[in-house]
């Protein structure tokens, strides 16, 4: 009879167990805060919008979009580290977070490997450089640079802010060719946008997804794309070595993060569900129309890639000499 008790007891316990899991929620049960650390109308807003209306798709809950812009999207990463880990608060963190902002800031209220874990990489994108067809009579990227060096004021170029791509990429395009460029951050192509087509600012090498439309309409005149290739849906337009600046490639790229201690079955649920949106057709040809190409990693892949390009921001952001203190 003693030795049966051991038996006797582990089977009473297992309904208990049974109960306990069956009891648990499983996620999600209930609405899914998205935050995106910009404005509205950008890139990464965009981009998470169409994310969240697919995870809501396959996952059964609302993905609810929450902006929180503000220090080169350091106020919403914030709020994202500052979280519970639940699974129910979620961000899409992009190249500025993972790879740049620490050379930018001397304090940062966060740190990208201690206090997130990576989901997967989600979609990169290249800039374009583009113009104002009112403004600017140049139609190629050469004939830009003339003109632009012809200007006794020199020029203007504008960026969603200090540190980000555009502005990196901005000030090494004007460093390299010499141009008197002056910068001028705004809180989004939102802005960038209007300064432009009124004339008060004279360029921008922005995320390619913003202006897609309005150069599409004819109101901006893009000269080239910063990647490696040409860009499915304007087939027609450059990349920065065919318009005739070699070894200038430069992509932005995101991937969804979540606060640290997020239970890792939710992490994979997210992940799976993630990898089916990149595998998509239908989602993808309407990302690449939008500017963007969708991707897919593993948790550890996007923190790799991350950690990867850190040596290459560092070194632009010496160069231009920003900072965002």
């Amino acid at each position: 009879m003693i030795a049966r008790r051991p038996l006797l007891g582990a089977g009473l316990a297992l309904p208990l167990i049974r109960t306990a899991a069956a009891q648990a929620p499983e996620w999600p049960n209930r609405a899914v805060r998205v935050i995106v650390p910009y404005p509205p109308a950008g890139s990464t807003d965009v981009m998470t919008r169409i994310y969240a209306e697919q995870l809501q798709a396959k996952l059964g809950q609302n993905f609810v979009i929450e902006n929180r812009p503000g220090a080169g999207g350091n106020i919403g990463m914030d709020a994202i580290a500052k979280s519970t880990p639940d699974g129910y608060t979620l961000g899409m963190a992009t190249i500025g977070h993972f790879s740049i902002n620490q050379y930018l800031y001397s304090k940062m209220p966060w740190e990208i490997d201690r206090d997130f874990v990576a989901i997967a990489l989600t979609y990169e994108l290249p800039n374009v450089v583009v113009v104002s067809s009112q403004h600017c009579p140049a139609k190629t990227l050469a004939e830009f640079i003339e003109w632009a060096r012809a200007r006794p004021n020199g020029i203007t170029y504008g960026s969603p802010g200090v540190g980000t791509t555009a502005h990196l990429s901005g000030a090494l395009m004007a460093s390299r060719l010499k141009l008197n460029a002056e910068h001028v951050p705004f809180r989004g192509a939102a802005q960038i946008i209007p300064a432009m087509l009124s004339g008060d600012l004279t360029v921008a090498v922005d995320n390619l997804a913003s202006y897609i439309p309005i150069i599409q309409e004819g109101r901006m005149r893009a000269f080239a794309v910063t990647g490696a290739e040409r860009w499915p849906s304007l087939p027609d337009l450059p990349t920065m070595a065919e318009a005739g600046m070699p070894d200038f490639v430069i992509t932005s790229w995101a991937a969804m993060v979540a606060p640290a201690g997020v239970p890792r079955p939710i992490v994979d649920r997210l992940n799976a569900a993630l990898k089916t949106i990149a595998e998509d057709e239908a989602v993808q040809k309407r990302s690449l129309q939008a500017g963007t190409k969708l991707l897919w990693s593993t948790p550890e892949g996007a923190t790799a890639r991350g950690r990867a390009e850190r040596p290459m921001w560092q070194e632009a952001v010496r160069i231009t000499g920003a900072r965002a203190d």
